[in-house]
């Protein structure tokens, strides 16, 4: 009797609440993940620098692949058509698929997470297997994660509704980036390490608890013969939409990626994510430095590290208000919007010149938070790439992992580009090589070897100037690039509700087709 009553709460719970809370159990590990896992290798585990860069060599690789390559492997079976005497798959089947994908994927990250932690081969290994099997996992939860926005919902406003609580959950869970300031400490890793496990422990189970109670929602729809206990409209709820239709045969990956040649919206969408990848991650690499070489004569070290702590959480939290925005103007009117704020403030910025700290700390935070809550708002525009890519290629059942796979294949390099431009461009304007004269960063940061003498002061001026106009013009170009590319894009408005209603048709149409067989 103890037990039944929250065992009837959790039950009780909205889909859309358990959909996002699998996302707080992802963004506690990866929030620490991003924080810690190279200053771990470097100055407790004391990894050399050639073992450190094979092991980001091989990582890059591995990031760039295993997203199409994960999501093949995921979907090709929905690519296929079968004859409708042969047995197909249910939309709710493909639902329950990626659910149960989760329920195993999910602790895995939470184990592969803690692997970082406690040293149990040399570091240079560790830090190879550990990238890489931590990357897997997490990729293979994106990807059924995001996947299952596209299949739960159709609906603009159902979707942003499961978006709005994604976004709430990765609020919550990158508060862990503050817990993780009382326990981090080099000299004395036990009281860190123990942080992990707990944080790994309570993701796991989280995990486990959200996949099993969105698992019982979902078939006891299929008993209902209902979607009452389902926020989505035209999505889990049709029951009879087969995996196949009259032909037999099925789609070769070479066929895919020509079909995906002659989508236009989605080969201008992933042109502009490239660049938003490469913003949001030239943000998040050169934060440090900013704070470090523009502000550090005018806020203390602990003001740099809370900044960049509201750094992780802020973006989710912006989030919570332009998702309703979302659902009023459309996610094509709010990203075009976000494009030209983005613009007018680093012109702003330029203008009024380096030597506004004020100015200057809120334009750095800002131009961080609004790059990163754009990043969350894009993956709305993928499920609507999922819809137009099923009706403009006659499919029977949405690709979504394997879309959102390939959307990643294209656009993930921007994550390499970022620093290796950033240090190029501030070479070639300053001639101040990071890696041979690395600055002094806040706490958090990444510093992978010791830091030899500082610059000559004869020198400080021209590296604040190097660094106040990377600040600034990287994101006007950037935004010039995404106005242009967005501007090409055509799902929104009339053609977007075109494919809505084309998609919902197919849908009817199918369960007709099962229902006269």
């Amino acid at each position: 009797m103890g037990l039944a009553w929250p065992r009837a709460w959790l039950l009780g719970l909205p889909t859309a609440v358990v959909y996002g809370s699998v996302a707080l159990f992802t963004s506690i590990l990866h929030n620490v993940f991003l924080l810690y896992y190279v200053d771990t290798f470097v100055s407790v585990y004391k990894i050399n620098k050639v073992s450190f860069w094979i092991g980001e060599t091989v990582f890059l690789l591995w990031n760039s692949f295993n997203d199409p390559l994960f999501g093949w492997l995921s979907d090709r079976q929905f690519l296929r058509s079968q004859p409708r005497s042969g047995a197909g798959l249910s939309s709710r089947d493909v639902v329950l698929t990626r659910v149960r994908a989760l329920s195993w994927h999910g602790p895995l990250l939470a184990l592969s997470f803690l692997a970082f932690w406690v040293p149990w081969a040399p570091a240079g290994l560790q830090f190879l297997l550990c990238l890489c099997l931590y990357d897997g996992f997490l990729t293979l939860v994106d990807l059924h994660h995001h996947a299952l926005l596209a299949d739960l919902a159709l609906s603009a406003h159902d979707r942003t509704h499961l978006n709005f609580y994604c976004s709430l959950f990765s609020a919550a869970g990158s508060l862990s980036v503050f817990a993780s300031y009382a326990f981090w400490n080099k000299e004395d890793f036990s009281a860190f390490r123990a942080f992990c496990v707990v944080l790994a422990a309570g993701s796991g189970l989280g995990f486990l608890g959200a996949t099993q109670l969105l698992r019982q929602r979902i078939e006891a729809t299929r008993r209902d013969r209902g979607c009452s206990a389902l926020v989505m409209d035209g999505g889990a709820c049709e029951e009879e939409l087969l995996v196949g239709g009259e032909e037999a045969g099925s789609i070769t990956l070479g066929q895919y990626l020509r079909q995906l040649a002659r989508h236009h919206n989605f080969l201008w969408f992933v042109g502009m994510d490239l660049v938003q990848v490469f913003h949001c991650h030239f943000n998040s690499n050169f934060f440090p430095l900013f704070l470090e070489h523009l502000l550090s004569d005018h806020i203390s070290l602990s003001t740099g590290s809370f900044l960049l702590g509201i750094s992780y959480v802020a973006p989710h939290l912006n989030n919570l208000y332009f998702l309703p925005l979302c659902r009023r103007w459309g996610v094509y009117a709010v990203v075009r919007g976000l494009f030209l704020l983005k613009l007018g403030l680093s012109l702003l910025m330029l203008l009024a010149g380096p030597d506004r700290p004020g100015l200057l700390c809120f334009f750095i935070a800002s131009n961080r938070v609004f790059t990163e809550g754009t990043c969350k708002l894009l993956t709305l525009v993928v499920t609507d790439l999922v819809d137009e890519d099923l009706v403009l290629n006659h499919r029977t059942q949405a690709a979504s992992a394997l879309l959102f796979g390939m959307v990643a294949l294209v656009t993930k390099p921007g994550q390499t580009f970022a620093p290796l431009l950033g240090t190029w461009l501030l070479c070639f304007y300053t001639g101040h090589d990071l890696f041979q004269q690395p600055a002094v960063t806040s706490v958090g940061s990444v510093q992978p070897w010791p830091e030899p003498p500082a610059p000559a002061p004869a020198q400080a001026p021209t590296l604040r100037q190097g660094c106040f106009y990377l600040l600034v013009l990287v994101p006007i170009t950037c935004a010039l690039l995404q106005l242009f590319t967005w501007s090409q894009f055509t799902l929104h408005g009339r053609r977007l509700r075109m494919v809505k209603a084309q998609r919902q048709n197919l849908a009817q149409v199918h369960t007709l087709d099962v229902k006269m067989v």
